[in-house]
């Protein structure tokens, strides 16, 4: 196939945009004190942030599968008054400053909060500033993703196969889980690691409404910004794991959502 001729009033901007993303990419490489890596990997506040960013990010992607995923059903397969509000009021954080989704989640399950309130003078539960709340925060900036993912996968399946398994006779649980369940499971698959990838670069929400203590809610983004006024070397160091993460991530979900050539 001939390959099409890039007209230059094309290039130039295309290669202007493309160092505009690359440069400060290279530069955070370049500048990073590769000699000090591995004190600043192997570090006990490091390690104790990455571990609990593992923790929190893969707990945030389980909980928005769990809820995520017939949430993605109801908007593919039912028709009801208000949906598209409802799916846009829940497609928000993707869009809204997560420090106001931070903000929304204390007003909502604060101590003084809407529903914070109830639980804490009734069963004496409280979510901010703990890790259970840093895990809140994550699912609720990070669930859309799967949410619109999953949606989109399941409708663009092809219905028959569902409607043959119900003629031979299976129930909708069955339909579900032998048959809708594996055909949207490249969608599935990408929406969960884009939530995951999400949930993992979660800093406004996070610090926010579960703060940032050491060993408690303090995650990767949120040690990087405080390493970030006290050893800017290895903030460098963190910050290049988390964006190695991510490449790895966009990288890998290539064909499945960005599409190929």
């Amino acid at each position: 196939m001939r390959q099409e001729r890039v007209p230059i009033v094309i290039v130039v901007p295309a290669a202007i945009g493309a160092a505009f993303f690359i440069v400060p990419l290279v530069g955070l490489i370049v500048r990073s004190p590769w000699g000090d890596a591995i004190t600043a990997l192997t570090a006990p506040e490091t390690l104790e942030a990455l571990k609990l960013s593992v923790i929190a990010s893969l707990s945030a992607t389980a909980v928005a599968l769990v809820l995520g995923v017939p949430l993605a059903w109801v908007y593919a397969r039912v028709t009801f008054p208000g949906r598209d509000l409802l799916r846009a009021l829940t497609t928000l954080p993707m869009v809204l400053p997560p420090v106001v989704g931070g903000i929304a989640l204390l007003l909502a399950f604060g101590r003084r909060g809407l529903l914070g309130a109830w639980l804490n003078s009734t069963f004496g539960i409280t979510f901010p500033f703990t890790t259970v709340g840093v895990v809140m925060a994550e699912t609720f900036v990070a669930m859309p993703f799967l949410i619109l993912t999953v949606e989109a996968g399941l409708r663009s399946m092809d219905r028959r196969y569902e409607e043959a398994a119900r003629a031979l006779g299976a129930n909708r649980w069955r339909v579900f889980t032998r048959v809708t369940l594996p055909l949207i499971a490249p969608s599935l698959f990408a929406g969960s690691v884009l939530c995951w990838a999400r949930a993992l670069g979660e800093f406004g929400a996070t610090i926010t409404f579960a703060g940032n203590f050491p060993g408690v809610t303090q995650t990767m983004p949120l040690a990087v910004y405080l390493l970030l006024e006290t050893n800017q070397e290895a903030s460098f160091i963190l910050s290049l794991v988390l964006l190695l993460v991510s490449l790895v991530v966009l990288v890998g979900l290539k064909d499945r959502w960005l599409g190929s050539a």
